[in-house]
Protein backbone atom coordinates (compact mmCIF):
# COMPACT_ATOMS: atom_id res chain seq x y z
CA UNK A 1 0.00 0.00 0.00
CA UNK A 2 1.36 3.40 -0.96
CA UNK A 3 2.14 5.54 2.05
CA UNK A 4 0.60 9.00 2.25
CA UNK A 5 2.55 12.06 3.26
CA UNK A 6 1.83 13.33 6.73
CA UNK A 7 -0.54 16.30 6.89
CA UNK A 8 0.53 17.18 10.42
CA UNK A 9 2.66 20.31 10.81
CA UNK A 10 6.20 19.85 12.10
CA UNK A 11 6.51 20.16 15.89
CA UNK A 12 7.21 23.63 17.19
CA UNK A 13 10.66 23.73 18.83
CA UNK A 14 9.25 26.04 21.52
CA UNK A 15 6.54 23.50 22.36
CA UNK A 16 9.16 20.77 22.61
CA UNK A 17 11.25 22.88 24.97
CA UNK A 18 8.19 23.59 27.14
CA UNK A 19 7.57 19.85 27.45
CA UNK A 20 11.19 19.30 28.43
CA UNK A 21 10.96 22.05 31.03
CA UNK A 22 7.88 20.47 32.61
CA UNK A 23 9.55 17.06 32.56
CA UNK A 24 12.62 18.46 34.33
CA UNK A 25 10.44 20.09 36.98
CA UNK A 26 8.54 16.84 37.61
CA UNK A 27 11.80 14.89 37.84
CA UNK A 28 13.03 17.32 40.45
CA UNK A 29 9.86 17.04 42.54
CA UNK A 30 9.95 13.26 42.25
CA UNK A 31 13.57 13.10 43.43
CA UNK A 32 12.72 13.77 47.08
CA UNK A 33 12.18 10.75 49.32
CA UNK A 34 10.29 10.41 52.60
CA UNK A 35 12.23 11.31 55.76
CA UNK A 36 15.09 13.00 53.87
CA UNK A 37 16.23 16.31 55.34
CA UNK A 38 16.57 18.00 51.99
CA UNK A 39 19.32 17.70 49.37
CA UNK A 40 22.19 19.86 48.22
CA UNK A 41 22.39 21.04 44.63
CA UNK A 42 25.03 18.40 43.90
CA UNK A 43 22.87 15.63 45.38
CA UNK A 44 19.86 16.75 43.35
CA UNK A 45 21.97 16.92 40.21
CA UNK A 46 23.27 13.37 40.68
CA UNK A 47 19.87 11.94 41.52
CA UNK A 48 18.04 13.31 38.48
CA UNK A 49 21.00 13.08 36.11
CA UNK A 50 20.96 16.74 35.09
CA UNK A 51 23.65 19.40 35.18
CA UNK A 52 23.84 21.71 38.18
CA UNK A 53 22.99 24.79 36.14
CA UNK A 54 19.80 23.20 34.79
CA UNK A 55 18.85 21.88 38.24
CA UNK A 56 19.41 25.27 39.86
CA UNK A 57 17.35 27.10 37.23
CA UNK A 58 14.49 24.61 37.54
CA UNK A 59 14.63 24.60 41.36
CA UNK A 60 14.45 28.39 41.51
CA UNK A 61 11.44 28.37 39.18
CA UNK A 62 9.67 25.82 41.41
CA UNK A 63 10.62 27.80 44.52
CA UNK A 64 8.93 30.93 43.17
CA UNK A 65 5.65 29.00 43.17
CA UNK A 66 6.27 27.41 46.56
CA UNK A 67 6.87 23.86 45.31
CA UNK A 68 10.47 23.87 46.52
CA UNK A 69 12.20 25.82 49.24
CA UNK A 70 15.85 26.36 50.09
CA UNK A 71 17.14 26.30 53.64
CA UNK A 72 19.81 28.62 54.99
CA UNK A 73 22.43 25.86 54.64
CA UNK A 74 21.69 25.67 50.91
CA UNK A 75 19.79 22.38 50.98
CA UNK A 76 16.59 22.06 48.96
CA UNK A 77 13.37 20.48 50.15
CA UNK A 78 9.75 20.24 49.03
CA UNK A 79 7.83 23.44 49.69
CA UNK A 80 4.36 24.08 51.14
CA UNK A 81 2.66 24.16 47.72
CA UNK A 82 3.79 20.57 47.10
CA UNK A 83 2.32 19.53 50.44
CA UNK A 84 -0.96 21.30 49.76
CA UNK A 85 -1.17 19.64 46.36
CA UNK A 86 -0.89 16.26 48.06
CA UNK A 87 -3.56 17.20 50.59
CA UNK A 88 -5.91 18.28 47.83
CA UNK A 89 -5.42 15.04 45.94
CA UNK A 90 -5.82 12.83 49.01
CA UNK A 91 -8.84 14.73 50.26
CA UNK A 92 -10.63 14.61 46.92
CA UNK A 93 -9.79 10.93 46.47
CA UNK A 94 -10.90 9.83 49.94
CA UNK A 95 -14.02 11.99 50.05
CA UNK A 96 -15.54 11.19 46.66
CA UNK A 97 -18.05 8.73 48.05
CA UNK A 98 -18.94 11.16 50.84
CA UNK A 99 -19.45 13.99 48.35
CA UNK A 100 -21.79 11.88 46.23
CA UNK A 101 -23.68 10.72 49.32
CA UNK A 102 -24.16 14.28 50.60
CA UNK A 103 -25.38 15.48 47.20
CA UNK A 104 -27.85 12.61 46.86
CA UNK A 105 -29.23 13.25 50.35
CA UNK A 106 -29.56 16.98 49.66
CA UNK A 107 -31.39 16.32 46.40
CA UNK A 108 -33.71 13.91 48.22
CA UNK A 109 -34.42 16.58 50.86
CA UNK A 110 -34.94 19.54 48.54
CA UNK A 111 -36.23 17.82 45.42
CA UNK A 112 -33.80 19.95 43.41
CA UNK A 113 -30.53 19.54 41.53
CA UNK A 114 -27.41 19.78 43.68
CA UNK A 115 -23.75 20.25 42.75
CA UNK A 116 -20.30 20.90 44.18
CA UNK A 117 -18.03 23.44 42.49
CA UNK A 118 -14.35 24.10 43.06
CA UNK A 119 -12.19 26.93 41.81
CA UNK A 120 -9.91 26.19 38.85
CA UNK A 121 -7.84 29.28 38.15
CA UNK A 122 -10.12 32.03 36.85
CA UNK A 123 -13.14 29.75 36.51
CA UNK A 124 -15.13 27.22 38.54
CA UNK A 125 -15.53 23.55 37.75
CA UNK A 126 -18.42 21.24 38.61
CA UNK A 127 -16.82 18.20 40.28
CA UNK A 128 -20.02 16.37 41.26
CA UNK A 129 -23.71 16.72 40.48
CA UNK A 130 -27.03 15.01 41.24
CA UNK A 131 -30.06 15.89 39.10
CA UNK A 132 -33.53 16.35 40.50
CA UNK A 133 -35.99 13.50 39.87
CA UNK A 134 -37.83 15.21 37.02
CA UNK A 135 -37.92 15.43 33.26
CA UNK A 136 -36.84 19.04 33.50
CA UNK A 137 -33.06 19.49 33.26
CA UNK A 138 -30.64 22.39 33.22
CA UNK A 139 -27.56 20.63 31.99
CA UNK A 140 -24.14 21.19 33.52
CA UNK A 141 -21.87 18.20 33.21
CA UNK A 142 -19.38 17.21 35.89
CA UNK A 143 -16.07 18.75 34.89
CA UNK A 144 -17.64 21.63 33.00
CA UNK A 145 -16.13 25.05 33.70
CA UNK A 146 -18.18 28.16 34.34
CA UNK A 147 -17.32 31.80 35.11
CA UNK A 148 -16.45 32.74 38.67
CA UNK A 149 -18.22 36.10 38.66
CA UNK A 150 -21.68 34.80 37.74
CA UNK A 151 -23.87 32.39 39.67
CA UNK A 152 -24.23 31.70 43.39
CA UNK A 153 -21.38 29.20 43.72
CA UNK A 154 -18.99 31.42 41.78
CA UNK A 155 -19.63 34.32 44.11
CA UNK A 156 -19.18 32.04 47.12
CA UNK A 157 -15.79 30.90 45.84
CA UNK A 158 -14.70 34.50 45.29
CA UNK A 159 -16.03 35.72 48.62
CA UNK A 160 -14.26 33.09 50.69
CA UNK A 161 -11.05 33.57 48.71
CA UNK A 162 -10.97 37.13 50.07
CA UNK A 163 -12.50 39.06 47.16
CA UNK A 164 -13.09 42.69 48.13
CA UNK A 165 -16.32 44.60 47.70
CA UNK A 166 -19.67 45.18 49.39
CA UNK A 167 -21.26 42.16 47.74
CA UNK A 168 -18.57 39.82 49.05
CA UNK A 169 -18.61 41.40 52.51
CA UNK A 170 -22.34 40.64 52.61
CA UNK A 171 -21.82 37.05 51.43
CA UNK A 172 -19.18 36.40 54.10
CA UNK A 173 -21.42 37.90 56.77
CA UNK A 174 -24.49 35.89 55.76
CA UNK A 175 -22.66 32.70 54.78
CA UNK A 176 -24.63 32.07 51.59
CA UNK A 177 -25.62 33.65 48.28
CA UNK A 178 -28.65 33.45 46.00
CA UNK A 179 -28.48 34.07 42.26
CA UNK A 180 -31.49 34.27 39.93
CA UNK A 181 -30.92 34.26 36.18
CA UNK A 182 -27.43 35.71 36.48
CA UNK A 183 -25.35 33.28 34.42
CA UNK A 184 -28.28 31.65 32.64
CA UNK A 185 -31.70 33.39 32.60
CA UNK A 186 -33.37 29.99 32.95
CA UNK A 187 -31.50 28.95 36.12
CA UNK A 188 -31.43 30.10 39.74
CA UNK A 189 -29.28 28.80 42.59
CA UNK A 190 -28.33 29.14 46.25
CA UNK A 191 -24.86 28.25 47.51
CA UNK A 192 -22.80 27.92 50.69
CA UNK A 193 -19.05 27.34 51.25
CA UNK A 194 -17.43 23.99 51.99
CA UNK A 195 -14.11 23.84 53.83
CA UNK A 196 -11.45 21.16 53.93
CA UNK A 197 -8.39 20.44 56.03
CA UNK A 198 -7.31 23.33 58.27
CA UNK A 199 -10.45 25.26 57.31
CA UNK A 200 -9.15 25.98 53.82
CA UNK A 201 -11.85 26.74 51.29
CA UNK A 202 -12.57 23.55 49.35
CA UNK A 203 -15.55 24.48 47.21
CA UNK A 204 -19.13 25.68 47.01
CA UNK A 205 -22.18 23.48 47.45
CA UNK A 206 -25.31 24.62 45.65
CA UNK A 207 -28.95 23.86 45.03
CA UNK A 208 -30.21 24.96 41.62
CA UNK A 209 -33.52 24.97 39.79
CA UNK A 210 -35.36 26.45 36.81
CA UNK A 211 -35.96 30.15 37.43
CA UNK A 212 -39.43 29.88 35.90
CA UNK A 213 -40.39 27.49 38.68
CA UNK A 214 -38.48 28.86 41.71
CA UNK A 215 -37.44 32.31 42.80
CA UNK A 216 -35.35 33.89 45.54
CA UNK A 217 -37.78 33.09 48.35
CA UNK A 218 -38.33 29.49 47.29
CA UNK A 219 -34.59 28.88 47.05
CA UNK A 220 -34.01 30.47 50.47
CA UNK A 221 -36.41 27.89 51.92
CA UNK A 222 -33.73 25.29 51.22
CA UNK A 223 -31.05 27.22 53.13
CA UNK A 224 -31.14 25.16 56.33
CA UNK A 225 -30.78 21.88 54.45
CA UNK A 226 -27.97 23.35 52.35
CA UNK A 227 -26.09 24.61 55.41
CA UNK A 228 -26.44 21.25 57.15
CA UNK A 229 -25.09 19.48 54.06
CA UNK A 230 -22.17 21.92 53.75
CA UNK A 231 -21.27 21.38 57.39
CA UNK A 232 -21.46 17.60 57.00
CA UNK A 233 -19.21 17.72 53.95
CA UNK A 234 -16.80 20.07 55.72
CA UNK A 235 -16.48 17.62 58.62
CA UNK A 236 -15.88 14.73 56.22
CA UNK A 237 -13.23 16.62 54.26
CA UNK A 238 -11.46 17.76 57.42
CA UNK A 239 -11.30 14.15 58.61
CA UNK A 240 -10.05 12.91 55.22
CA UNK A 241 -7.37 15.61 55.10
Amino acid sequence: MESRPSILPPPDPADRENVYAVTRALMLLDAFRPHEQGMTLSELSRRVGMGKTTVLRTARTLARSGYLTQWDDGRWRLGPAAGWLGVRYQTAFDARDVIDSVLRALTDTTGETTALFVREGSSRACVARVERPSLERHYIRAGERLPLDKGASGHILLAYAGQKGALYDTIRRRGYHVSVGERDPLVCSISTPVFGARRRLFGALCVSAESARLGHAELAAHLNALIASSEALTRALATAG
